[in-house]
């Protein structure tokens, strides 16, 4: 993606299913679950940079022993940052106590971070606010073990308000307007209330206090504290959480906004954002990992029991394309295909946009993500030149002189890497003409193949937000290789729309799509849609969240997609561009086509998963209107 934005956070959680000692005997080292963690944060670690944190919990530990151990980082490489504060932890014992480092049970008894249940969170941030305390896993402590819970997530809510009231109501106090702590506090409300049932249940029937301790643990029904904790969330979530005795969880929204993926054996449990990240780590096969379905809580209870347990009733299943796009690891197999197909699907308009004129097109990508699209739009185009090829040759009725044989096998397709980015440069100067000058170096480009005011260049990205480095940097570069034309080609739609799951897409006055619309609204003396619109957003703030819809459509509505992408055209190419240029878009029903089990499109089509959704859209619309220039939601 030319222009970088934040996006989703990343989890991990490893339940280790045998007695450390078995690891140590089996893999040589009773580091290998905090092993296996910093593997799966790293293979994560383009999910989040803005810090990272680490929680682990020892079972069965005595009373008066540390069993809850967390460390967070805000380091510019925040995973080795912590794991380097681990390991620092076990070579100073292997220094002291040479003797003692095979001795798993002395390093559980002595040395923290040595759980069976360990919890990563690669952060980034969506709330404008980074602190060491912004960062997860957060923790809710409490003297009663089965009262204490440790959660990270990926997730937003787009109901921040709603949930704060009903803790008010609850009688709490939260510290902060966040949707972290309104989740925290709505899970840890409800684990003190199945604690306290359990214990006047038990306490009735004559057991020490004790005793009841350990039933509690035995019996706390996790699917139970979910179900009533969520039975209001409107977002998109993956979240993880440990209680403090050990039952674990892994939770994942109605509608599957959010991906969280699972292995299982006799061995461990491991739940990731992403698929790969697991293959890589535990080295299994594409088939053996499974998604956590939509409305269910992945459960591990303390006694090694794992089931999968609904906790709201799922809706249409609506998980995120962007994430097939370009937020997740290509390396997925599915991934990998889908943004192929999506190159692939792209073949069409791109020939007819240069009338079919193979010869004198060279067709590129913009680095890195868009590479895989380009494969696919690669093996498009070759098959468009062999089957040209085919019907000129066999099937025409006549001769075909020698002059139009050699033209026809002349067609040779040119596909080049003609942008390059230098991704270490830095734009320090602080002039604004400097800095505007420094931008356009960004990227950098390949001389020698382009043909002067003869060529055609296609440059293909994933997706087109903002539009701000094409116009400062790509674009720029690449109008001084002469091109007679230059093309960009989203395989992604048109973004449209804010996104309040996850993805730090808020703000409707950033895309250039929306800004193409507008444009186009007064251009043509319907200006009075953007006041109407407006009007209609305000009025929703009174009517029921369940009937709320996204008026912003309307913006768009009186455009054809073409007419759109002809007036992002010009905004992105300004006066300084010589040569001409087009953007073409991946067409709604191609992303369909090409991701046919991942549906979420709001960013694209503005329909949204949750109620939620349309009542960010409109409050985006009225914060535009209004010059505010700030999120449509409350998040961390």
């Amino acid at each position: 993606m030319s222009d970088a934005i934040k996006h989703e956070c990343g989890i991990a959680l490893i339940r280790l299913l045998k007695p450390l000692s078995y690891y140590q005997e089996k893999y040589g080292t009773v580091l290998y679950g905090i092993n296996k963690l910093y593997l799966l944060m790293e293979k994560q670690h383009n999910r989040g940079q803005d810090g990272a944190g680490i929680a682990t919990i020892k079972l069965d530990v005595k009373p008066g022993n540390r069993y809850i151990s967390r460390y967070r980082s805000m380091a510019p490489n925040a995973v080795a940052d912590i794991f380097e504060y681990v390991q620092k932890k076990f070579a100073t014992v292997q220094r002291a106590y040479p003797d003692r480092f095979t001795d798993s049970q002395w390093l559980k008894d002595n040395v923290s971070f040595t759980g069976e249940v360990l919890m990563g969170h690669l952060r980034y941030g969506t709330h404008g606010k980074n602190s060491i305390e912004s960062c997860h896993p957060f923790l809710r402590q409490n003297n009663w073990m089965t009262r204490n819970l440790v959660i990270a997530g990926n997730f937003n809510m787009t109901n921040v308000d709603e949930l704060l009231e009903q803790l008010y109501e609850l009688g709490q106090h939260p510290k902060e307007k966040a949707d972290t702590v309104t989740v925290l506090e709505k899970i840890g409300h409800f684990l003190d209330a199945e604690n306290q049932e359990l214990f006047d249940r038990f306490k009735q029937k004559g057991y020490s206090n004790v005793e009841i301790s350990t039933l509690i643990a035995e019996h706390l029904d996790v699917a139970r504290i979910l179900r009533k904790s969520a039975k209001t969330w409107d977002g998109g979530y993956t979240i993880s959480g440990i209680f403090g005795h050990g039952d674990a969880f892994v939770m994942r929204d109605p509608a599957g906004i959010r991906p969280a993926y699972y292995y299982v054996n006799d061995e461990m449990l491991v739940v990731a954002s992403e698929r790969p990240a697991i293959q890589t780590a535990f080295n299994v096969k594409f088939e053996e990992i499974n998604e956590i379905k939509p409305g269910y809580a992945l459960i591990a209870k303390k006694d090694g029991a794992i089931t999968e347990e609904m906790f709201r009733e799922p809706v249409e299943k609506k998980s995120c394309s962007f994430e097939r796009i370009y937020f997740s690891r290509g390396s997925d197999a599915a991934i990998y295909q889908e943004r192929k197909h999506l190159g692939r699907l792209l073949c069409p308009q791109i020939l007819e946009a240069i009338n079919h004129d193979i010869n004198n097109t060279v067709f590129s990508y913009i680095p890195n993500t868009a590479e895989v699209a380009f494969y696919g739009l690669e093996e498009g185009i070759n098959d468009y030149v062999r089957k040209l090829q085919k019907d000129t040759l066999l099937n025409r009725a006549d001769k075909i002189s020698d002059e139009e044989l050699n033209k026809m096998l002349s067609i040779n397709p040119r596909f080049e890497k003609l942008n390059i980015k230098d991704a270490k440069l830095r734009t320090f100067i602080t002039q604004d003409a400097d800095r505007q000058d420094m931008v356009q170096h960004v990227y950098d480009t390949t001389y020698g193949i382009v043909r002067d005011h003869q060529d055609t260049i296609v440059a293909v990205d994933d997706s087109i937000v903002r539009g701000t480095t094409l116009k400062q940097s790509i674009l720029t570069i690449l109008d001084r290789l002469n091109p007679k034309k230059i093309i960009i080609v989203s395989s992604a739609p048109q973004i449209r729309y804010p996104d309040c799951y996850g993805i730090d897409m808020s703000r409707l006055g950033e895309f250039v799509a929306f800004e193409a619309a507008v444009s186009l609204l007064y251009k043509r003396g319907m200006g009075e849609i953007v006041e109407s619109v407006y009007n209609r957003c305000v009025a929703s703030l009174d009517l029921p969240k369940d009937t709320v819809q996204n008026y912003v459509k309307a913006i768009y509505e009186p455009f054809t997609d073409e007419e759109i992408s002809r007036e992002i055209a010009g905004i992105i190419r300004g006066t300084h561009i010589r040569a001409e240029v087009e953007v073409i878009y991946q067409k709604l029903e191609n992303l369909h086509i090409a991701c046919p089990d991942h549906k979420g499109d709001w960013y694209f089509s503005g329909d949204y998963p949750t109620p939620g959704g349309n009542r960010v859209v409109n409050r985006a619309y009225m914060n535009w209107v209004e010059g505010k220039n700030v999120r449509a939601y409350f998040s961390a």
